[in-house]
């Protein structure tokens, strides 16, 4: 069943951690949204990174996210406990696209991501 608007606006508000912290190059942020076992899968420029979310962590804090640097969040989908959001994001590292799909679970009356996916938009992959 779909949820209240308001909770659409929960899950924004969760959600806009990820940008904050991939925004400012600080991983703190997304480490409030994130449950400490949350996966991370997606290609960046050809290799499959997949795994622990610690991994994002890492790019975040040792790539900044450029002066061009800009997002936008979609919240996809609220049923009760099960949101999906897409956030689109230009310019991080001043050359990459992405489109990431979070997946996030209501826990304890709180919006927690368990789960990234990302696309690394084809014209911004840099071979290796």
């Amino acid at each position: 069943m779909r949820d209240k608007l308001k909770e659409y606006a929960a899950v924004e508000e969760a959600a806009m951690k990820f940008v904050k912290s991939v925004a400012e190059g600080d991983s703190s942020y997304a480490k409030e949204l994130f449950t400490t076992d949350a996966v991370l899968f997606g290609i960046l420029d050809g290799v499959l990174e997949h795994g622990s979310i610690n991994q994002f962590y890492h790019n975040v804090d040792t790539v900044g996210a450029g002066d061009n640097f800009k997002a936008r969040v979609d919240v996809l989908a609220v049923e009760e406990t099960v949101a999906v959001v897409r956030v689109l994001e230009e310019g991080w590292g001043d050359r990459i696209d992405f489109t990431d799909f979070l997946l996030l679970l209501k826990l304890n009356g709180e919006w927690k991501c368990v789960a990234k996916a990302y696309n690394q938009n084809s014209d911004t992959i840099k071979d290796k």
